[in-house]
């Protein structure tokens, strides 16, 4: 229903945000991390947006990017992380970071998160992962060809891959972005970090 929003700051306090458009105040929950990046009041952001239907209300969320969107989307669809706890996600570890755990199956980094059990780590980690594996099964261009014919062959540009796609990124996007940056380095956070900045906002 709303794909984005944009307008001034018109308030904010830890997990909401408040932008006005033509009149309208629009109330969104964000994360720590959306927050950080548009709290300063009177400024013009640009946030895209997810409208949650429960019986009994409708929530308006806010991002500041489309990854962190299509993350929280994925988190929420996962049985038992409503909403609230998508935030707190999002809020206590950042999406580059988010993406290696996933890939990784790094329980243990994502149930520092405050308010993250081991469980719900387990269960985020288990079925993000399970949900990417599905998708890269269904094109078998994922890990093969590039337009041209470069190919990824090595498990850290496979993994640069996966990361990408977890935060809702297509997979030929993902494959194109990090090959360029695996040219300019080998480090896997270092190439989804600069696989991300060639992305518009």
């Amino acid at each position: 229903m709303y794909y984005s929003i944009t307008g001034k700051v018109a308030f904010y306090e830890e997990g909401r945000l408040v932008v006005e458009n033509n009149g309208i105040g629009y109330d969104l929950g964000v994360s720590a991390n959306t927050l950080a990046k548009f709290a300063k009041k009177g400024e013009t952001v640009t946030v895209y947006t997810y409208l949650h239907v429960q019986e009994d209300a409708l929530r308006l969320f806010g991002f500041a990017t489309k990854e962190e969107k299509a993350m929280f989307v994925n988190l929420i669809g996962i049985s038992g992380v409503g909403p609230k706890i998508a935030l707190q996600i999002l809020s206590g570890i950042d999406l580059q970071r988010l993406a290696i755990c996933i890939v990784n199956s790094d329980v243990k980094t994502l149930a520092k998160v405050k308010g993250i059990g081991r469980k719900t780590a387990e269960r985020v980690i288990l079925e993000l992962k399970e949900k990417i594996d599905l998708e890269s099964n269904e094109d078998d261009s994922f890990f093969g060809l590039i337009g041209g014919g470069a190919q990824l062959t090595d498990d850290t540009s496979n993994d640069a891959v996966l990361a990408l796609v977890s935060l809702g990124i297509s997979k030929t996007e993902a494959i194109k972005a990090v090959t360029s940056a695996r040219q300019k380095s080998s480090k896997l956070e270092d190439i989804i970090t600069i696989a991300l900045r060639s992305f518009d906002r």
